[in-house]
C-alpha cells in the first residue's frame, strides 16, 4: 500500500504528535508499506525534500505555540510530487495547516482520507487567547474540529474512549469512529537494553542521588499538564522520605515550576532537566522509581506507556485518558486529589516488594501497545477507508477549497450563536 501521512510536526521536533508519527512510518514500512511524509520546513520560503523525496517539507511560519508552525493551504509544489506518488490512503493527523492541504488534496484526487484526532485542543486555546475571548473561540475550535473530521474525513481514529465519547456526546460525530491506541517501539525502554556504568554517569550528570526514590514525569512544561500539583505534593512527601521529583522536559512555565520548587523550599528535592533530546529520553526512565503525572489534558498519554514498558508503576490523575492503561493494584494507582497523590506515592516507598510486582506488571500491560500491533490495526482503517470510498482512484477537481472551509465554518458558528 502506498501510503501518505500529512502532519504539522515531525523530527527533528519533539512531541507525542511528531514521536507517534516516525513510530508509525517506521512500522509501516517494516510490514512493507510504501510510507510519504508531508510536514513543514522551519523555513518561511524553500521547500525540502529528503529520503529519496518520499518526504517533503513545506514552507511554514511559527505561530507561538511550541514547534508548530503553519502553512499554506494549497502548496503547488507540493501538489506536482504527491500526484506522482499515486497514494492509495492519505492520513492527516492534524485539523490545520497541513491538514488542510490534505483534505483538499484527498478530495481533488479522490483518495481516501483516515484522520487521527491527536490533541483536545480547547485546553491550548488559552495562548492564543492570553486569557481574552476564550469561550467563542472554545467554540470556533469545537465546529472547525467537528467540520474537518465529520464532513471530510472518510474514518477517523481516536487513541481512547474519552476521546470516542467527546466526539459521540459531544460533537454529535455521525461516522465510523475507530479506537486505536497510539503505539510505541517499547523495546526502546526495556531496562536490560541499558548499562548501569552510563546511567551513573548520568545520575552524577543531573545531580540524582541512586538512593533517593525518584519519582518521573516526562513532557511539555505548561499549564494544562498540571505539574504544580505533582511539586506541591512533593513538599509533604520529603518532610518524610528521602525522595526527588525528577522532570524532564521544558515549556512556557518552567521557571514559574522552579520558582515554586524554591518558594516551598524544596529545590534540592526537584529535579528540572530541561529540554532533552528523544533518543535519550529512554535512559531518564531508568532512574525512576515510578512515573506521575496529574494532567488531564491527554487524549492518551504516551509517556505513561513509555513509562510501564521501563518497568516503571504508575501515579496519574484520575482521568478517563489513563483509565483502560492503568490498572489499579496491578500495574498502578489512579488519584483524584493531591491526598491521594500522596499515599499512593507512599504506599510504594514503604513497600519495595510492591513496587516490583507492580513494575513487572506494567511491562506486561505495555506490550499491547508495540508498533507493529498499532500499524496492523492502522491498516485495518485504511482498508476500511479504501472500500468506503466511491469511484476510488478517479481524480476530481476542487476550487478554492479552503476558502470554502473558512465560509462554512464562520457561517456554522454564527449561525448556532443565533439559535441560542
Amino acid at each position: 500500500m502506498r501510503i501518505g501521512i500529512f502532519t504539522d510536526t515531525y523530527p527533528p521536533y519533539i512531541n507525542g504528535v511528531s514521536t507517534s508519527v516516525a513510530m508509525l512510518e517506521k512500522a509501516l514500512t517494516k510490514l512493507g508499506h510504501q510510507v510519504y511524509i508531508v510536514t513543514v520546513n522551519d523555513d518561511i520560503i524553500k521547500y525540502k525534500y529528503e529520503n529519496n523525496d518520499h518526504i517533503i517539507r513545506i514552507p511554514g511560519i511559527p505561530i507561538g505555540i511550541y514547534d508548530y508552525r503553519l502553512t499554506g493551504a494549497y502548496p503547488i509544489k507540493a501538489v506536482r510530487k504527491i500526484m506522482k506518488w499515486n497514494l492509495d490512503v492519505i492520513h492527516s493527523q492534524t485539523e490545520f495547516g497541513v491538514g488542510t492541504f490534505a483534505r483538499i488534496i484527498a478530495k481533488q484526487l479522490n483518495i481516501p482520507l483516515v484522520h487521527t484526532y491527536h490533541t483536545m485542543y480547547e485546553d491550548y486555546v488559552h495562548y492564543i487567547t492570553k486569557g481574552y475571548f476564550d469561550t467563542p473561540s472554545k467554540k470556533i475550535v469545537e465546529y472547525l474540529t467537528n467540520f474537518y473530521c465529520d464532513q471530510t474525513a472518510t474514518e477517523l481514529i481516536v487513541p481512547t474512549k474519552k476521546t470516542y465519547d467527546l466526539f459521540k456526546e459531544k460533537y454529535h460525530f455521525s461516522k465510523n469512529i475507530h479506537i486505536v491506541p497510539t503505539g510505541i517501539e517499547v523495546d526502546r525502554f526495556y531496562k536490560e537494553n541499558f548499562k548501569e556504568k552510563e546511567l551513573n554517569e548520568l545520575r552524577n550528570k543531573i545531580g540524582l542521588s541512586k538512593d533517593s526514590f525518584t519519582i518521573m514525569f516526562v513532557g511539555r512544561l505548561a499549564e494544562e499538564k498540571s505539574v504544580d500539583v505533582l511539586i506541591e505534593s512533593h513538599k509533604k512527601l520529603v518532610n518524610k522520605y528521602n525522595c526527588t521529583l525528577l522532570i524532564v522536559g521544558d515549556g512556557p512555565d518552567i521557571d514559574k515550576y522552579k520558582a515554586l520548587a524554591r518558594k516551598l523550599k524544596i529545590e534540592q528535592n526537584v529535579i528540572f532537566t530541561g529540554k532533552v533530546p528523544w533518543e535519550e529520553v529512554t535512559k531518564y526512565y531508568q532512574l525512576a522509581d515510578i512515573f506521575a503525572t496529574a494532567s488531564k489534558s491527554e487524549t492518551q498519554g504516551l509517556t505513561v506507556i513509555e513509562a510501564m514498558a521501563a518497568s516503571l508503576p504508575v501515579v496519574a490523575v484520575d482521568d478517563e485518558s489513563f483509565r483502560t492503561v492503568i490498572i489499579e493494584d496491578l500495574n498502578g494507582k489512579l488519584f483524584k486529589s493531591k491526598k491521594e497523590y500522596i499515599e499512593a506515592v507512599e504506599e510504594f516507598i514503604k513497600n519495595p516488594s510492591m513496587l516490583k510486582k507492580y513494575g513487572v506488571q506494567a511491562r506486561i500491560n505495555a506490550e499491547q501497545y508495540s508498533s507493529k500491533y498499532f500499524a496492523e490495526r492502522v491498516l485495518d482503517v485504511y482498508k476500511q477507508a479504501i472500500r468506503s470510498t466511491p469511484q476510488y482512484g478517479k481524480k476530481k477537481n476542487i476550487k478554492n477549497g479552503f476558502l470554502e472551509t473558512i465560509r462554512k465554518t464562520v457561517r456554522g458558528v454564527f449561525k448556532e450563536n443565533e439559535n441560542k
